[in-house]
């Protein structure tokens, strides 16, 4: 990859894999640092012509998450999201629709890794059920299946709470 072409990847998608690492680490630090190693081997390593860079850089970065905690002999887990970031009425809309999206997200962090991983995936960056689920080395069925209990799941806490977002 050129240095130009870096650029642009990088001026497209730098935000949106911070967030992702983010999401995963929970440290806003080492996603900084893991966002910058991820375009760093993008310029050491992306074949030319690669159909899907957007989706090859999310692969990269959550290879590289894993990668960070084995090399230090933790155990890998990946439970974790960061925040979301969301005149007189419309300074009223705002902190609902943030209210809104502070309790979804505080719902999704009570999901389990590989729910939590889905619905990030399919939701807030918009990757079809195919690619989520060969970005996560999974069948699409059991991307399918776990989206869906995801969904049921962040219902019931919803619910549970009296939150009416879904």
């Amino acid at each position: 990859m050129n240095g130009d072409l870096l650029q642009q990847v990088y001026g497209k998608y730098s935000r949106e894999i911070l967030v992702y690492l983010y999401s995963l680490s929970r440290d806003r630090q080492l996603a900084e640092d893991l966002t910058q190693e991820t375009f760093v081997k993008a310029l050491l390593s992306l074949p030319d012509g690669h159909a899907n860079i957007r989706a090859w850089l999310y692969k990269v970065a959550r290879n590289l998450f894993i990668n960070h905690f084995r090399s230090r002999g933790a155990a890998v887990d990946i439970d974790a999201i960061g925040e979301l970031p969301g005149s007189e009425g419309e300074a009223e809309t705002i902190l609902f629709e943030k209210l809104r999206s502070r309790k979804l997200y505080e719902a999704i962090l009570r999901l389990d890794r590989q729910k939590r991983e889905v619905i990030i995936l399919q939701y807030f960056s918009g990757f079809p059920l195919a690619q989520a689920a060969e970005m996560l080395n999974l069948s699409p069925a059991n991307v399918r299946v776990l989206s869906h209990r995801a969904k049921k799941e962040l219902k019931t806490m919803l619910e549970e709470n009296n939150d009416e977002i879904l």
